[in-house]
């Protein structure tokens, strides 16, 4: 192409008009999961559809563009995304095949609790976040969701609690790539935004256990249970804040999440909850009653339960430090895309770059699950059979993932996102407000606070130019409000439902999490307003 296609940013000259024909995809993706209960697979497919019809009809958007921006769309979900989930869950299966998986769950009863809504904490946030801030993408919800199952949890509760958890940990994710991302996007100072999002996401992660007791347990689980919660997220808080403010982004996750596992497993040697009310669980796929503890476990069978997550972190932490994940790397432009679209709302050309590391964060994991088969021992005819089985089990929310994606992908490239987004910018001094709901929505359509920074980024810096606010404050309030909206993104919930036995059943986790969703996003919009014309002092 001779010149870049700009992005119309209103095709109907209405903002209006424009910014409720841009959603339309988004609302048919959620009317079909969450209304008529449809699978992911399907409602992704119907929201794609609709994606290209607009882009192309409305937006007017050369068909050639339309093709590669799906495409590189599709490309990117199988690599990187659906390489980490194939391997971290490839290792899921090994522990189960193996008896491992048994070993912890026992461990977990003996030296943890087998109180409900502790295992929640303990594995759902504090070994979730550890999985968030080494590996990220899908892998913390759908192997701590198979944990919870593991430990006697209904599988669609599992799922949700999984979810729900893997919020507060997203912004530094990845050891820290959303935020690394935010920087490189908007020019501010690295510094600066993480310790903003210091400023933020560690209110969440402060409240975030207790408001997983009561999804588990109720308020009576709280009343019960409050003093684990207090110190489970005083101990992540007080770490990710003093990590983020004082280090950087990077390990802000990987610290917290470890001295959070230490602090609770040591307070439960020191304090136990009360005897729980008992409360029939909701039927459901794989929630299997758990058997008593049995005998304690030897020195060895522990070190045999933990082995494999340890390694996995070891691993992906040691991967990063050494700087494998650039190696052998290639960048590839998209034929006609790269440089092909305008960005009309920056004025600059939109790049479409490939990066292919074949040394990226899913081969690390599986290095992770080599070590730890070659460690145990584990038959070659075993470590295979159980990655044959994971191949199976991604087969529906594979190509679920790969449409979402593709979908995400067209809609940034059309501009659709850009339309919808320059319209809830107009909203003027109220605009904080909507800032992390901003991010909730580019999260919720991408799965990624990486890339929900990456598209709405420069938008909020904009935004806080002309209302003379922070940059640095509003910046930050778009990846702390797509940590929310990771929880309802579709990719993530087909990620999620994989592992548990609800396949097909995407709909019915996009129900009972929504809502959750939109009340943790409305605290984190409500803390940007407040440090915006209030508790300023908070912005760096």
């Amino acid at each position: 192409m001779n010149s870049a296609w700009p992005q119309p940013l209103d095709p109907l000259h209405s903002v209006a008009l424009s910014a409720l024909a841009a959603a339309l995809p988004l609302f048919l993706v959620l009317i079909l999961m969450g209304g008529l209960r449809k699978s992911g697979l399907f409602a992704s497919f119907c929201g794609l559809i609709a994606a290209i019809l607009l882009a192309l009809f409305l937006w007017q958007m050369p068909a050639v563009l339309v093709l590669w921006s799906a495409l590189y769309g599709m490309v990117y979900a199988i690599w990187p995304i659906l390489w980490i989930v194939f391997t971290a869950l490839w290792l899921y299966n090994l522990t189960q095949d193996t008896g491992k998986f048994e070993l912890f769950r026992r461990w977990m009863e003996q030296h943890a609790s087998a109180d409900s809504s502790i295992q929640a904490v303990l594995v759902a946030f504090c070994f979730g976040a550890l999985l968030e801030g080494t590996a990220g993408f899908g892998a913390p919800v759908a192997v701590t969701a198979c944990l919870l199952v593991g430990l006697g949890h209904p599988a669609r509760r599992a799922v949700l609690v999984a979810l729900i958890a893997n919020t507060a940990p997203v912004a530094f994710g990845a050891l820290g790539i959303p935020i690394i991302a935010l920087a490189g996007v908007t020019g501010l100072d690295l510094a600066k935004l993480s310790a903003m999002a210091g400023r933020q996401v560690p209110i969440l992660s402060l409240l975030l256990p207790a408001y997983l007791i009561v999804v588990v347990s109720g308020t009576k689980g709280l009343r019960r249970n409050w003093p684990i919660a207090l110190v489970t997220g005083l101990s992540f808080a007080l770490t990710q804040f003093l990590v983020s403010n004082f280090w950087g982004p990077y390990i802000a996750d990987v610290l917290a999440s470890s001295i959070s596992i230490c602090a609770t497993v040591l307070f439960l040697k020191i304090w136990s909850p009360g005897i729980p009310e008992f409360k029939p669980a909701e039927s459901a796929p794989l929630a299997a009653p758990v058997e008593s503890p049995g005998a304690p476990l030897t020195a060895k069978e522990s070190f045999s339960a933990w082995l494999p997550w340890v390694m996995l972190s070891a691993v992906v932490v040691l991967w990063s430090w050494f700087r494998l994940l650039p190696l052998a790397q290639s960048i590839l432009p998209i034929p006609a895309l790269h440089n092909g679209v305008l960005i009309t709302l920056y004025q600059k050309p939109y790049a479409a770059l490939y990066t292919f590391q074949p040394l990226g964060p899913g081969t690390a994991v599986l290095v992770a699950t080599i070590i730890t088969a070659l460690c145990l021992r584990v038959p070659g005819s075993t470590f295979f059979h159980a990655g044959l089985k994971t191949l199976r089990q991604l087969r529906i929310p594979g190509l679920t993932v790969i449409t979402v994606v593709a979908l995400a992908y067209l809609y940034n490239y059309s501009g659709m996102a850009y339309t919808l987004g320059a319209a809830v910018a107009r909203v003027g001094p109220s605009f904080p407000i909507f800032s992390g709901f901003l991010g909730w929505f580019a999260c919720f359509l991408s799965g990624s606070d990486t890339a929900s920074n990456v598209l709405f980024g420069n938008l909020q810096v904009a935004a806080a130019h002309q209302l003379h606010l922070s940059p640095i404050l509003l910046a930050v309030t778009n990846s702390s409000g797509a940590v929310a909206g990771k929880m309802v993104s579709p990719q993530n919930i087909a990620v999620g439902v994989t592992t548990v036995g609800l396949i097909g059943q995407e709909g019915k986790v996009l129900r009972s999490a929504f809502w959750h969703s939109i009340l943790l996003a409305a605290v984190v919009s409500l803390i940007a307003l407040t440090q915006a014309y209030w508790l300023t002092w908070m912005v760096p």
